[in-house]
């Protein structure tokens, strides 16, 4: 797997490439494949020009980090001053917000290149992107099938090369299945890691923002730019991580992987076959294999939809049409006008979950099903903190199966919610993963290995995922188009 971000960077470190033309290359690129792939919402061509000048005086100063000057991209529910940030949703139409998020602030600092703000599932409810009031994003590796949600668009600028690397965030898996179904890299950090501020909340409690990449080094070097705690993110939290990328040494030997047969239970039978033989390389290489069982997982899909949805139905309260984003043309009264506002913004998938949520917080129904779920979350993190005792890591499949048809219609919400299986235990513990890509089933598509840490123990996942990107005969490869690295 090509390490695009280490390449460009010595390029420009060499000189042999400005950041102003390698934008403008981007540029090209993304005018050219966007029409098709759908991948940005919102293209930020004249202050990624103004930013990739700001870089070259850097590397001409020798105050260059990793990033400098490297074109990215990030997801539009990620904060950028004077810059649209909708959400893929009608009810944010035109907004803009007034600061940077967090992570973007860090990334500027560091002489980023901001192409522009990527497709996603309206406030980054759903599982293939398609729910995004702009329409789907395309799979760069089949047009004929979804890019995975929520951050199907970032997943699609970066497998497409319209994007070096791009930014999503991780709710229930939206960073990690969006990587799985196009064949990238996704890291979805332990919740703290990296500062939420500016970060247009879905899931509070579950939130978390993460690097999407064409290689593991790339993941790590990005993770070590935006990770940090922040006064105004109360839930991040300071943790030495050492020098991560200088930890990626392929060293596995001694290891103890863990294999939860929970974690198997219904997915496809290629991914399964991908999957175990990727435990066997590890294997073969030094590392114990171990046989758990996690018997709460069985419960962690209705647990993560009950506090997801619960927590959604009051951070989008906010949204009525007084304060910014849409408002309805004509009203007769405030609660009229507020009741249109919502009705006309949101959509279907938002409304569902939004209503779900306001169901189980009410009155009669809380202790039966949130203060539940909360008590069954415990146990969750119970049964992880037990088992990585005993192991240090963790590896499933990252989904249950490769990606969807487009306009598929042959499942319920509730059948398309069973997607998250995989993925939605981790945000609920809390606990970091990344999901590699891992060969192809019988049709091409790609498939995604997760391998799960404990907290912040990043640098053990990465260097596992990097032992098997190195070492693993079976590649999904580099797509075939884009900017030319």
């Amino acid at each position: 797997m090509r390490e695009i971000i280490s390449e460009l960077t010595q390029k420009l470190h060499n000189g042999e490439i400005s950041s102003v033309e390698l934008t403008k290359q981007y540029i090209k690129s993304i005018e050219e494949t966007n029409p098709t792939l759908n991948a940005y919402v919102h293209t930020t061509f004249e202050t990624a020009l103004q930013g990739a000048d700001v870089a070259d005086k850097m590397l001409k100063e020798g105050k260059a980090s990793a990033l400098c000057g490297i074109p990215m991209a990030l997801k539009d529910n990620i904060c950028t001053d004077g810059l649209l940030t909708t959400c893929c949703s009608k009810i944010l139409d035109g907004f803009k917000p007034y600061y940077d998020a967090a992570v973007w602030e860090k990334l500027k600092i560091q002489g980023a290149v901001l192409l522009g703000k990527t497709n996603m599932d309206e406030f980054a409810m759903g599982s293939t992107s398609e729910s995004s009031c702009y329409g789907a994003p395309l799979n760069p590796r089949n047009t004929a099938h979804v890019t995975g949600g929520s951050s199907g668009g970032s997943a699609a600028a970066v497998c497409s090369n319209m994007a070096a690397y791009a930014l999503g965030s991780d709710t229930g898996g939206s960073v990690r299945q969006p990587a799985s179904f196009c064949g990238i890299v996704g890291l979805k950090p332990t919740y703290g890691a990296v500062s939420r501020y500016g970060l247009i909340a879905y899931g509070s409690s579950l939130d978390q923002i993460g690097p999407l990449t064409y290689s593991v080094k790339d993941a790590a070097i990005v993770f070590d730019a935006i990770k940090g705690a922040d006064r105004r993110d109360q839930t991040s939290k300071a943790f030495d991580y050492g020098n991560i990328l200088e930890g990626l040494n392929q060293d596995v030997k001694g290891k103890k992987i863990g294999v939860a047969e929970e974690f198997f239970d219904g997915i496809d039978e290629d991914m399964k076959a991908q999957i175990l033989e990727g435990i066997k390389l590890f294997e073969k290489n030094g590392a114990e294999i171990i046989n758990i069982k996690l018997p709460a997982l069985k419960l962690a899909l209705p647990v993560y939809y009950i506090i997801a949805c619960a927590e959604a139905s009051s951070n989008l309260g906010r949204y009525d049409g007084i304060r910014y984003g849409h408002r309805t043309d004509s009203y007769d009264s405030i609660d009229d006008m507020i009741y249109k506002t919502r009705s006309e913004g949101f959509g279907d998938e938002v409304k569902r979950r939004i209503m779900l949520g306001t169901y189980v917080l009410s009155s009669g129904y809380y202790d039966a099903y949130y203060k539940k779920a909360i008590v069954i979350r415990e146990e969750i993190n119970r049964e992880f903190n037990d088992i990585f005792e005993k192991c240090d890591v963790l590896i499933a499949p990252t989904a249950p199966h490769t990606a969807f048809p487009l306009n598929f219609r042959g499942a319920s919400p509730v059948e398309m919610y069973l997607s998250d299986i995989c993925t939605v235990p981790i945000n609920i513990a809390g606990i970091p993963s990344i999901s590699v890509p891992c060969g192809k089933d019988a049709k091409g598509l790609p498939i995604g290995m997760q391998i799960i840490g404990k907290k912040f123990d990043e640098a053990t996942i990465l260097n596992m995922a990097y032992f098997y990107e190195q070492n693993s005969e079976d590649k999904v490869g580099i797509y075939e188009g884009g900017v030319r690295i």
